[in-house]
């Protein structure tokens, strides 16, 4: 499988983190996760809102990249008040990268290393990672799956919610915590094993369990019969053209992240 074949079955297997959701708004930051929303808008979610990433909400998913003659095909403004009216009403799904996830599904877009007052790298900042997670629901999309990012203890820094008994807010429960998909190039999975446990959903073709533990710092439920992550169809691989016609997700999925595919095979 090349690159770009992968990459079109990624963005196929995220697709379905809003296939049941009905009339929310779906944020898909980058590449990937943006065409992964417009394609389930498209097809399997009609009713799923989606902005044309400036100020309205949009008819059908707008295409990456300069428009050309093409024009949106707005409905109605959809400025930050209204945004942030469906973030604190659970009106809400974003896709997004974190630099580390752990064994909770706590993510971290802050800074890495141990002494949070002289971090090894400086990142974000926490952005609107907390009031996100924990009022709406959450998916990532994680380009390159390595024991950097699946952390083997808990993140250098807490940017947002997850089944972490020791860090529930006062008044929250588990069952008010919603994380979805996460999708990598090299599986699909959720947190539906025993104990909310990291599950493996599906597998990338070639790809093993045995391949996604080793990449993972901490421990994944696998069950025996794991399916192989659905390849594309000819109508969606219609639709990912047309929402990309400058093929910009040919980059995402760059020579390091298709080798640790390739790799895993």
């Amino acid at each position: 499988m090349s690159a770009f074949e992968l990459t079109d079955r990624i963005i196929c297997a995220a697709a379905q983190a809003w296939r049941g959701d009905g009339e929310v708004l779906a944020t898909g930051i980058g590449v990937l996760p943006r065409l992964a929303a417009s394609l389930c808008m498209a097809s399997d979610n009609t009713d799923l809102m989606m902005t044309d990433s400036e100020a309205w909400l949009v008819s059908e998913p707008v295409p990456l990249g300069p428009r050309g003659d093409y024009q949106p095909r707005r409905e109605t403004w959809m400025g930050f008040a209204r945004i942030f009216d469906n973030v604190w009403g659970g009106k809400r799904h974003a896709m997004v990268t974190p630099t580390q996830i752990d064994r909770f599904g706590q993510a971290n877009i802050s800074m890495i290393g141990a002494d949070y007052q002289r971090p090894k790298v400086q990142m974000l900042g926490v952005r609107g990672f907390p009031g996100n997670s924990i009022n709406h629901a959450n998916s990532f999309f994680i380009p390159n799956h390595s024991p950097k990012v699946f952390v083997a203890g808990e993140v250098d820094m807490v940017a947002s919610i997850g089944y972490n008994p020791a860090r529930l807010p006062r008044g929250y429960r588990m069952d008010d915590i919603d994380l979805r998909l996460i999708v990598t190039n090299l599986c699909v999975m959720d947190f539906g094993g025993p104990g909310r446990q990291l599950r493996i959903v599906s597998l990338h073709p070639g790809v093993s369990a045995a391949q996604v533990q080793a990449a993972t710092g901490f421990p994944v439920f696998a069950s025996p019969d794991t399916p192989e992550t659905t390849a594309p169809t000819a109508r969606q691989l219609d639709l990912i053209a047309r929402f990309d016609p400058h093929n910009l997700r040919a980059a995402v999925l760059g020579a390091q992240m298709f080798s640790a595919y390739k790799g895993a095979q």
